[in-house]
């Protein structure tokens, strides 16, 4: 007996784009909690730390705005490691 797959555009599209943005909102965190880091040492200059925050402000916006193109939420983005907690810690 075969069995078929039947696959849905729609569903594969927007599976597709929640694993993308996953992955983007990963090291948009990431390269946030580093930016922190570097404020908290005193690393960087007022005019670097400011255009830091600009940037990462505006790419939460973005991953907002893709998050709402596709219908998504961004707490849909984390993912159950297990044992290891979640992927992005929010649960």
């Amino acid at each position: 007996m075969t069995r078929r797959l039947e696959l849905d555009h729609d569903t594969v599209e927007r599976d597709l784009m929640k694993l993308i943005l996953t992955v983007l909102e990963l090291l948009r965190e990431l390269m946030e909690r580093q930016a922190v880091r570097r404020v908290d040492q005193g690393d960087l200059t007022e005019d670097q730390e400011e255009r830091i925050g600009m940037t990462l402000m505006l790419l939460a916006d973005r991953m907002d705005g893709l998050c709402h193109e596709y219908g998504l939420d961004r707490e849909e983005l984390d993912l159950d490691l297990g044992p290891l907690g979640s992927l992005l810690g929010r649960g």
